[in-house]
């Protein structure tokens, strides 16, 4: 049908066939396990009411059990409250933060806490800190001409 030469046609095969894969790969998580990507709706706030609204509201540690933490963290242009965070070594710390004014990201160096904050949406990461020291909280996404000057401490006891 079409004269190509054969190098050419094995190429075009492995193309399509992966792109078959994909799709069937996707198709199948998608629908027959339910594997979808989150909407977002079910955890949002609103921007402007964000220091009014619970969790928010009470910002920074507090014991929910035996060496289990949450830690209620909002980010602003520039920075983070509460400035400084402290737990004992061992515990597992569920955070829930958000941002009140422009996209933000929480990154603890050295661990895989890697989060991105976007106004509004309440992101919540469960990690348990084994590992004593002081730990430099940044914002990783660019948000200004101060952005530089966005970080916090986290201390594990």
């Amino acid at each position: 049908m079409f004269d190509m030469p054969k190098f050419e046609k094995i190429w075009l095969s492995i193309g399509v066939g992966s792109l078959i894969l994909f799709l069937l790969i996707s198709g199948v998580l998608g629908v027959a396990m339910g594997l979808n990507p989150p909407d977002g709706l079910e955890n949002t706030i609103e921007p402007e009411q964000v220091e009014a609204a619970p969790p928010f509201n009470e910002l920074g540690v507090k014991q929910i059990g035996d060496n289990e933490y949450e830690v209620n963290v909002l980010s602003f242009i520039f920075g983070f409250d509460p400035k400084e965070i402290v737990v004992p070594q061992g515990a597992t710390v569920h955070f829930k933060m958000t941002s009140k004014d422009v996209v933000h990201g929480f990154h603890i160096p050295g661990t895989p806490v890697n989060l991105m904050l976007t106004p509004g949406h309440i992101t919540e990461y469960t990690h348990t800190f084994n590992e004593p020291g002081e730990y430099l909280i940044v914002c990783h996404e660019y948000c200004g001409i101060g952005h530089e000057q966005m970080y916090a401490k986290f201390v594990v006891e």
